[in-house]
């Protein structure tokens, strides 16, 4: 009778375990046993990934997945996260992929497994009109920000070693890392700070929201790509994805979908986005 009672209790106690377990993306299965499909974006990064004004998550980026997730009979589950946290969600199976404008550096190539390049961009600085900054050599004592774990930090750290290779005495009074992007346009607005290294997409919509209020230098600071990121190793999913998007890409759907955020973006004063997969 007590080896009853042993046997009940150990029983109990795995089912409190089982069911109390945090589920992650797909509970460790991955490309066709899959059923879901649980895509990391930042929620306040338009036009790849957004909150609209209807509530719901939209944007060119979530578009590319929905339909990928579409073809292979999987839920599409879009996640925001905290740009600067995407590893963690990443490494800890919270999410499937990162796909939200994010671009494929040397050093990123070894932390993750991607997909081929989709889409050119490049990476510029973003001040207020009237600052009577124009250049780099402007932004001499002066306080820079971008947004924390972006690859326009990471660009804006390697002009300025750059800089001071050639010139010693140049420097950033602070280079602040900022979490998002709307938070640090009400900083530049505000003049908490002189200067923003962003995306080229999410600084032309800021100016055409305000264009009496901010101005990009002439010279972008980096050209770059974007891909989707899977966590390092998994390339039975990140084969999936892909040949779905070249699947997208000859039947004319990602054509229909960059039309459509093409024309989005025109009417917000934007420019349309470089898709490049063939």
């Amino acid at each position: 009778m007590k080896n009853l009672f042993a046997l009940v209790a150990v029983l109990a106690v795995s089912v409190i375990l089982f069911t109390g377990c945090k589920k992650q993306a797909n509970d460790g299965q991955t490309g066709q046993s899959q059923t879901t499909f649980t895509v990391g974006f930042d929620a306040e990064f338009p036009p790849y990934g957004f909150l609209g004004p209807d509530g719901k998550y939209k944007g060119f980026d979530l578009d590319l997945a929905a339909e990928v997730a579409k073809r292979n009979g999987w839920k599409m589950i879009p996640k925001a996260i905290d740009w600067a946290a995407k590893d963690g969600e990443l490494s800890s199976g919270a999410i499937d992929c990162i796909w939200n404008g994010f671009t494929i550096t040397e050093e990123r190539k070894e932390q993750y497994t991607w997909s081929e390049p989709y889409v050119q961009n490049k990476q510029v600085i973003l001040v207020k009109k009237g600052a009577n900054l124009a250049t780099f050599a402007d932004l001499n004592g002066k306080i820079v920000a971008a947004q924390d774990g972006s690859s326009g930090a990471e660009a804006m750290e390697s002009k300025l070693k750059e800089t001071q290779e050639a010139n010693a005495a140049f420097s950033f009074k602070e280079f602040k890392k900022i979490k998002d992007y709307v938070t640090a346009k009400t900083m530049l607005e505000s003049g908490a700070i002189d200067a923003l290294a962003v995306d080229n997409a999410v600084a032309e919509g800021f100016i055409s929201k305000a264009p009496d209020t901010f101005v990009l230098f002439a010279e972008p600071l980096m050209f770059e790509e974007y891909g989707v990121g899977f966590k390092k190793g998994n390339t039975d999913l990140r084969d999936i994805v892909q040949r779905t998007l070249h699947e997208m890409v000859n039947d004319g759907t990602a054509a229909k979908i960059c039309a459509h955020w093409a024309t989005a973006e025109a009417e917000n004063g934007g420019n349309a986005i470089d898709f490049i997969l063939k």
